[in-house]
């Protein structure tokens, strides 16, 4: 496939300045967050216009808004120059090291378990760089660069190779001031005291009970958060009790910020999967995946 010509080739800097336009929605932003004036941002949108051949804006009066042919271009745009980027900071990150990896991970896991311990892995292999992204749901590993995902879930990722890490085990936890509080010296007794849910679980207490001695017990009240972080922050801050992944919680168990209700667990039917593109083959990122295995309690 022959490349474009040169003059279909707009410059790096009338991309730039489109793409800060289109986040905006307005020149007179893009002019001050890219320090140029307003007729300096106009013209370069207008040298991109009259190479793509359609307009990207409608102009009325004094504000901009995006056309559709500009609202589709905006968003491949920011994937090219996102990639343009990464590309940069891969090589920037390398720097003396033989590998730069970059790996998407779901930030409480990051937060908690895996960026704890990448000290461990850094001394043992010191010609790899681990750079970490946050990402909550599944993505194009191969259109945004990413070596590796860590992704909880269900074995359903398209175009990948998906290897099972670790499964998923829910214990019961208050602090020590919940528990005397609330006087609870069963877990049976939690049914009536305040508990805390994650939002995308809303089920998981009443599956708990459920498997112990097949307890039914009605929809159960308390206070919703959407991340494991503030869910372990408001059991630590007397709240309510949770139902917590226990590789999360290994230092509050272990300073006893927080305690377990009962031996009894809960292990979760989806668990943790490294991710990779179909068609890759790095000797670095198996690496990373052999340490992820050899460290995480199955």
């Amino acid at each position: 496939m022959n490349s474009p010509p040169r003059s279909l080739l707009p410059s790096h800097a009338a991309l730039r300045t489109f793409e800060s336009a289109a986040r905006y929605e307005s020149f007179t932003l893009a002019a001050k967050e890219l320090h140029l004036t307003q007729s300096a941002v106009s013209r370069q949108v207008k040298e991109l216009e009259d190479v793509i051949g359609v307009a990207l804006f409608r102009r009325t009066g004094r504000r901009v808004a995006l056309t559709e042919a500009g609202r589709q271009f905006a968003t491949e745009l920011s994937i090219d120059l996102d990639n343009i980027r990464r590309t940069m900071m891969r090589a920037i990150s390398a720097g003396n090291q033989t590998h730069a990896l970059r790996v998407a991970c779901l930030p409480t896991f990051a937060a908690l378990w895996l960026i704890p311990r990448l000290p461990q892995f850094d001394k043992s292999h010191p010609d790899i760089q681990v750079n970490i992204s946050t990402r909550l749901r599944r993505f194009d590993l191969s259109a945004e660069r990413f070596d590796l995902a860590i992704h909880f879930g269900a074995r359903d990722w398209p175009d990948t190779e998906m290897v099972p890490l670790c499964k998923e085990t829910l214990v019961p936890v208050c602090s020590k001031t919940f528990k005397r509080k609330h006087k609870i010296e069963s877990v049976e007794q939690l049914i009536d005291a305040p508990l805390l849910h994650m939002q995308t679980r809303p089920l998981a207490w009443q599956d708990y009970f459920r498997s112990i001695n097949n307890m039914e017990v009605p929809a159960l009240q308390g206070k919703y958060f959407d991340q494991f972080t503030m869910v372990i922050s408001g059991a630590v801050a007397s709240l309510g009790a949770a139902l917590l992944p226990s590789y999360l919680i290994e230092p509050e168990l272990d300073n006893g910020a927080l305690i377990a209700v009962s031996d009894h667990k809960l292990l979760t039917n989806r668990q943790y999967y490294m991710v990779t593109p179909s068609d890759q083959n790095n000797k670095a990122v198996n690496r990373l995946c052999d340490w992820l295995q050899a460290n995480v309690d199955h």
